[in-house]
């Protein structure tokens, strides 16, 4: 696939973006490197290659999910300037 300037044009206006000539010319060189290198990488053999998910071989560093006692609702409650049995009253946002 081979890069235009109609192509760089039309990828500066959607990213709302303005490209004198020169600047132009140097996306579209830009864009030629990347497309280049994409067609290298496509010419590798990866059949024996498993997908991976990670580069490091790492596993879940998240901690066990333990359900433990919480603050008391009315312990809470007491800090707050009004409140009903069971929630804060907060003043009304929208109408």
């Amino acid at each position: 696939m081979q890069i235009t300037k109609e192509l760089v044009a039309r990828v500066a206006e959607l990213s709302r973006i303005n490209l004198d000539e020169s600047e132009t010319q140097e996306m579209q060189n830009q864009m030629n490197e990347i497309v280049n290198y994409m067609d290298t990488l496509n010419q590798l053999d990866t059949n024996s290659v498993e997908p991976l998910s990670h580069v490091f071989n790492i596993t879940n560093v998240m901690r066990d999910d333990v359900v433990e006692s919480s603050v008391e609702r009315e312990k809470i409650l007491s800090n707050a300037p009004e409140h009903t049995d069971e929630t804060f009253v907060v003043p009304k946002t929208v109408e």
